[in-house]
C-alpha cells in the first residue's frame, strides 16, 4: 500500500493541497518523481536520497515511485522535499509515525538533512487551514512568517532527524507558532511636512488619494514630483487585516519578505526603472511570478520618466489598470495576480525638460513627438494631469512647513468612509475610481450649469467618453472631500483645472 503525505503548492497567489504518494516496487533501484513537476521537483530525488542517508536511514534498495497529485497541474519549487522524505521513510517502515494524516509538510532538504526556508509559506499555510489541516511542519527559518496565520499549530524544526523524532513522539527541540502576534516594526520616515511649496499639486494629490484616482505630474527636473509621489502612501487609509495578508502573500511568493517575516502593514510603493522589462512590470517568467503591478497591490505604482518607458511596456498596463488584476498565460496554465494599485506617474514637459522656460531649446515638433510616446489609451486611463511649476529654493526657506501626512490622511479617510458607506451594497468597490457606469448615473448627477460647462470643455478638447466618466468620478470625490451630497459647479471647475496636459497639447497644435 502506498504511503500518503500532505504538502502544498502555489497557483497565482493562493495555495492548494498536493498529496505526495510513495510506493516501492521490486526492481532495479531507482527513484521516479511524477506529477508534472519542474526541474526543481525532479532534482528533489537526489536531495532526498542524500538527506535520508545522512540522517542514518538506509534508502530503499528498490524502485521508488513518488506521485504528486493532482497529476494534471504543473508544480514548481523545492519545498516538496520534506514530504517526499517522510513518505519514503514511512513506506519503508523506518518510522512509526502517529497520526501522519493530521500533518502537512513543507520544506527543502539540504544534502546533510537540514531544512532550508522556502518562499510562499504564507499562502501554503492558509491553504492547509482551508483544507482542515491544523498541524504543519516547516523549516524553523519560516516560523515567523507562518505566525501570521491564526488557529494553526505550526512546528518549526531544523532537520529531517528532528522531524522523524517528533513524529514518533520522542523529545525534540521544537518551536511552535499558535497565533499571530507579529507587527510591522518599521515606521515610515517620509512625511508631507517635509514638503514646502507646490500647494496646488498637493491639493491634486489629496483628491487623487481620496478617490483612488490615477495621476500624472508634468514638470521640469527638481520641482518635487518624485518627492511628493514617494509620500502618497503615507496619506492613504491604513490597510485592513485582509489587505495586509493579501499583500504579504504576494511578497512571500516573490521571496521579498525580510526582517523577521513580519506582516506588511504599510501600503506598498513600487517605482520600477524605465528600462524594466515587460515581465518585470507585468509578471511572468518560467514560473509566472508576480510583477511590479502586483507588488504594488493595495498601494502605489510610480513610473518616473514616463515617456522613457517603451510604448509596448506602457500599453501592457492597460488591462491591469482597468481590471485590477493581471492574467499571465503559459503553456501549463493561466495565473491570475491582483493589481489594484493607485497609478502615479511623472514626466518632463519636453526632451530637455525645461519647456516653456527660457532654457528650453526644443521645437514644437520635438515636444509633440516626445509626448506622443505615451499612447492615447494610457492617457485616457489617467484621471489627473497636473503641471508642476518650478520652485525657488530661497523663497521656500521663508515658508512654514506644510501640513503633516497624518493631518492629510484624516481628510482622505473621511472621504473614503463616505464612499465605503455609499458602496456598502456593491462588493468589490471601495472608492469612487471604481464606480461603474450605472453607479455614475445614480451618484454623479449634474445640474444644468455644471453639465453645460463639462460639455463645452469636452467639445473643446475632444474628450472621449472614458475621460468624461473619469471627470465625473473626480467631481464626485471633490464633493466627498467637502462632505456634500451633490456635485456642485465648483467641483466641475476644480477638476477641469487638473487636465493641464490636454490644454498644453491643444495650444501647441493650434500654434503649429
Amino acid at each position: 500500500m502506498a504511503s500518503l503525505v500532505k504538502s502544498f503548492a502555489i497557483d497565482g497567489i493562493d495555495g492548494y493541497q498536493v498529496d505526495i504518494e510513495t510506493k516501492t516496487l521490486d526492481g532495479q533501484p531507482s527513484i521516479s518523481v511524477i506529477g508534472l513537476g519542474d526541474q526543481a521537483v525532479k532534482e528533489a530525488s537526489e536531495r532526498v536520497q542524500a538527506a535520508i542517508d545522512e540522517t542514518g536511514y538506509v534508502f530503499p534498495k528498490k524502485r521508488v515511485i513518488i506521485s504528486l497529485a493532482p497529476g494534471d497541474i504543473k508544480k514548481s519549487g523545492s519545498h516538496f522535499d520534506l514530504a517526499m522524505a517522510i513518505g519514503i521513510l514511512q513506506q519503508n517502515e523506518d518510522i512509526a509515525a502517529k497520526n501522519l494524516g493530521d500533518y502537512g509538510f513543507i520544506g527543502e532538504l539540504a544534502l546533510d538533512g537540514k531544512l532550508r526556508a522556502c518562499n510562499g509559506i504564507l499562502p501554503m499555510i492558509i491553504a492547509a487551514q482551508r483544507k482542515g489541516v491544523r498541524k504543519v511542519i516547516i523549516p524553523a527559518g519560516n516560523l515567523q512568517e507562518a505566525k501570521l496565520v491564526q488557529d494553526m499549530t505550526i512546528i518549526g524544526l531544523r532537520n529531517l532527524a528532528d522531524v522523524v523524532r517528533y513524529l514518533e513522539g520522542k523529545p525534540v527541540d521544537t518551536q511552535y507558532a499558535h497565533e499571530s502576534n507579529a507587527v510591522e516594526s518599521r515606521d515610515r520616515v517620509l512625511d508631507f511636512s517635509d514638503v514646502k511649496g507646490q500647494k496646488e499639486l498637493i491639493d491634486a494629490v489629496i483628491l487623487a488619494a481620496a478617490g483612488g484616482h490615477n495621476m500624472l505630474m508634468i514638470g521640469e527636473p527638481g520641482c518635487g514630483k518624485t518627492m511628493i509621489a514617494q509620500r502618497i502612501p503615507t496619506i492613504l487609509p491604513a490597510m485592513t487585516e485582509e489587505e495586509c495578508l493579501e499583500v504579504t502573500k504576494i511578497y512571500s511568493i516573490s521571496g521579498m519578505i525580510s526582517n523577521g517575516h513580519e506582516l506588511i502593514r504599510n501600503r506598498p510603493f513600487r517605482a520600477p526603472h524605465h528600462n524594466a522589462s515587460l515581465n518585470a512590470l507585468i509578471g511572468g517568467g518560467t514560473n509566472a511570478l508576480p510583477g511590479e503591478v502586483s507588488l504594488a497591490h493595495n498601494g502605489v505604482l510610480f513610473l518616473d520618466e514616463l515617456a522613457e518607458f517603451s510604448r509596448r511596456t506602457l500599453d501592457a498596463l492597460r488591462q491591469p489598470i482597468e481590471d485590477k488584476k493581471v492574467c499571465i498565460s503559459r503553456v501549463n496554465g493561466t495565473h491570475t495576480f491582483p493589481s489594484n494599485f493607485m497609478f502615479v506617474t511623472a514626466m518632463n514637459p519636453c526632451p530637455c525638460g525645461y519647456h516653456p522656460g527660457p532654457k528650453c531649446r526644443c521645437s514644437d515638433y520635438e515636444i509633440i513627438k516626445y509626448r506622443g510616446k505615451i499612447s492615447g489609451p494610457i492617457m485616457d486611463r489617467i484621471d489627473i494631469q497636473k503641471e508642476v511649476k518650478p520652485v525657488n529654493y530661497f523663497e521656500l526657506e521663508q515658508e512654514d512647513a506644510m501640513v503633516s501626512s497624518a493631518e492629510i490622511r484624516k481628510r482622505v479617510e473621511a472621504a473614503r468612509k463616505i464612499q465605503q458607506q455609499r458602496y456598502k451594497n456593491d462588493p468589490g468597490i471601495n472608492c469612487n475610481a471604481q464606480m461603474s457606469t450605472a453607479q455614475m448615473q445614480k451618484y454623479c448627477a449634474l445640474d444644468e450649469e455644471s453639465r453645460t460647462l463639462l460639455k463645452e470643455t469636452s467639445e473643446k478638447y475632444g474628450y472621449s467618453a472614458r475621460v468624461i466618466h473619469k471627470l465625473l468620478r473626480l467631481a464626485r470625490t471633490s464633493a466627498d472631500l467637502d462632505g456634500v451630497e451633490n456635485i456642485r459647479l465648483q467641483d466641475i471647475k476644480r477638476i477641469l483645472n487638473y487636465r493641464d496636459l490636454d490644454k498644453s497639447n491643444s495650444e501647441m497644435l493650434v500654434v503649429k
